[in-house]
């Protein structure tokens, strides 16, 4: 198809990916290019992105960590980022509309445009752990906008203590930052220990399963949804991932057959970190400008 397109923006803390969308959601473009850091550097790292789709824009839609209020963005510290109104840098520069939203909530839409089903939670095990809400084909934000910021309830009070302050939160198990500080190493150097027959290393997969176990019930318990998806880095172990926790879940619901009679374990689908349902989610944001 030729014309404008709605242009998706996922801006993360080591790349950004950016798709150009036609009007039936078939891919036309897609690209990758890193991030700079900084107000200034994300500035540029979009522009890039857009700049290489090679796409004329009718709507742009950006999703990147953060707290988000009104195309501005706070505090996004992995990014440098204190505060930023990138909806009206983008907007200066391109021309057309601009819509930003939290990088987690635009990957949950995107999610969604993969099913058919009226409700889903996607939960992002990534450097943190979030989690993204749609329910008839609406994002829930919350009154605050910190609807799905699940990584931080505490689910071991004499655990580690997490960036938050509190003690044994979720993130603290099942995000892939705290668990390399943990570890003193990345999640795939702990996985290839654990396999070798490292205790260690094994308790820390345990862990992580133990928490995104416990994402899991959380989302369950609070929105009953018919699908739980989930992405980020961590769901590159694939498979594993999805044995590793549904291991967990069972154990967690020995001796509750309410937790049994939920079925927790066959409503996870793991979504590739190769697919780009973040940046799809972020160009589905556009749509709210109604451009």
């Amino acid at each position: 198809m030729t014309g404008p397109a709605r242009l998706g923006i996922d801006v993360g803390g080591t790349s950004v990916e950016a798709v150009a969308l036609d009007a039936d959601g078939s891919i036309r473009a897609r690209t990758r290019n890193p991030t700079e850091r900084g107000e200034d550097g994300v500035v540029r790292s979009v522009l890039a992105a857009i700049r290489a789709l090679d796409t004329p824009a009718k709507t742009i839609g950006i999703g990147i960590p953060g707290r988000i209020d009104g195309g501005r963005v706070h505090d996004a510290v992995n990014l440098g980022v204190r505060e930023l109104d990138l909806a009206g840098e983008i907007w200066r520069r391109c021309g057309a509309p601009v819509a930003v939203d939290n990088d987690v909530r635009g990957a949950a839409l995107g999610a969604a445009s993969r099913t058919r089903a009226k409700s889903l939670a996607y939960l992002n095990l990534g450097t943190g752990v979030a989690a993204g809400i749609v329910v008839d084909g609406r994002v829930i934000d919350g009154s605050s906008g910190v609807a799905g910021e699940i990584g931080h309830l505490s689910i071991d009070p004499r655990g580690p203590q997490c960036a938050c302050g509190q003690f044994g939160c979720i993130e603290v198990f099942a995000g892939g930052g705290s668990i390399a500080r943990r570890a003193g190493e990345p999640l795939e150097r702990v996985a290839e220990r654990a396999d070798a027959g490292d205790e260690s290393a094994s308790g820390i997969l345990a862990d992580l399963a133990r928490g995104a176990a416990a994402g899991v019930r959380a989302l369950a318990l609070a929105v009953d949804p018919e699908i739980i998806m989930i992405g980020g880095g961590i769901a590159r172990r694939g498979e594993r991932l999805r044995s590793e926790i549904a291991g967990a879940l069972a154990r967690a619901a020995d001796g509750s057959a309410f937790l049994a009679s939920l079925r927790l374990e066959e409503r996870i689908e793991i979504v590739s970190p190769d697919d780009a349902i973040g940046a799809v989610g972020a160009a589905l944001l556009g749509d709210r400008l109604g451009a």
